[in-house]
């Protein structure tokens, strides 16, 4: 995350660590850590070679890899911008643009090197209907649960839309972190509430939310959507798959209970947003 004295990203210095309990890094310099497979990821904005190797004489841990990159490149080359969708202004922290997006709701995003700065097509993809559903469609939606939030943009989002309780969820300890702050850089800190969770072991109480939203990686989604514990919800929008995808996610769900209302694409990516049918139907 950003913390003085820096305002944006540039230079990612990352070092790849082969054990995850590692001692509190306290350095300006310091993003963040990713924890992954009992192992951890630095991430600074200068070098540390001195720093990290002191981690690894204290915590008995090795480093695996180092690299050094633009933080461009970590985002897959895009380049990381404010965009607008129909009502809505997303906007990087270090970016001011006052007076262009007038008349939009506005989020301001930390998108640190978590996934779901918006600019991914499947994230995108659930921020357009995420509008669509809470701006358009009629239905009455007054609780969300986003699985897999990342940057919890689209959790914000639906605070943003007016929905009152909005639980984002991620394994990740360092997208909760990015989550959370951004909740308090926007001000939704009393609609959202940011749980750190390990889908692959524990379901969230799916009955008590409205609308789910999990943009996730197809293995995941796989394990979800055939636990019968899924589907307690009133509607869903799952995205994270390809076309090639579909058919395997298809025959994993209670396709009777469900009701498709809309399949969207962007580049090679899919969503669907489902209904479950109402009891004796």
């Amino acid at each position: 995350m950003l913390f003085p004295p820096h305002s944006m990203y540039n230079r990612l210095y990352v070092y790849y660590l082969d054990r995850m309990d590692l001692p509190r890094v306290d350095d300006p310099d310091h993003i963040g850590t990713w924890i992954e497979d009992d192992n951890a990821i630095l991430f600074f904005h200068t070098p540390k070679d001195d720093l990290v190797r002191d981690i690894c004489s204290t915590s008995g841990s090795e480093i695996i890899y180092q690299a050094d990159l633009d933080y461009q490149d970590w985002e897959a080359g895009t380049n990381i911008t404010s965009f607008a969708t129909k009502t809505l202004a997303v906007q990087p922290v270090w970016e001011n643009n006052k007076g262009q997006y007038d008349g939009f709701q506005k989020i301001i995003l930390d998108p640190s090197v978590i996934f779901g700065s918006g600019f991914h097509a499947t994230t995108r993809l659930c921020l357009e209907t995420l509008e669509l559903v809470l701006n358009q469609s009629g239905e009455k939606i007054e609780s969300v649960l986003d699985l897999g939030t990342g940057t919890g943009l689209l959790a914000i989002a639906a605070a943003k839309f007016g929905v009152d309780h909005i639980t984002a969820v991620d394994n990740n300890p360092l997208a909760c972190e990015v989550a959370r702050r951004n909740v308090q850089l926007n001000r939704c800190d009393a609609q959202v509430r940011v749980k750190q969770l390990d889908l692959k072991s524990e379901i969230p109480d799916i009955g008590r939310y409205d609308l789910v939203i999990a943009n996730l990686y197809k293995e995941l989604l796989l394990t979800l959507v055939s636990n019968t514990e899924f589907w307690n919800a009133k509607m869903y929008m799952l995205s994270g798959f390809i076309v090639g995808m579909e058919p395997e996610l298809l025959a994993s769900f209670p396709s009777r209970e469900i009701i498709f209302l809309h399949r969207g694409n962007r580049e090679k990516w899919r969503l669907w947003l489902l209904k479950k049918k109402k009891a004796g139907l």
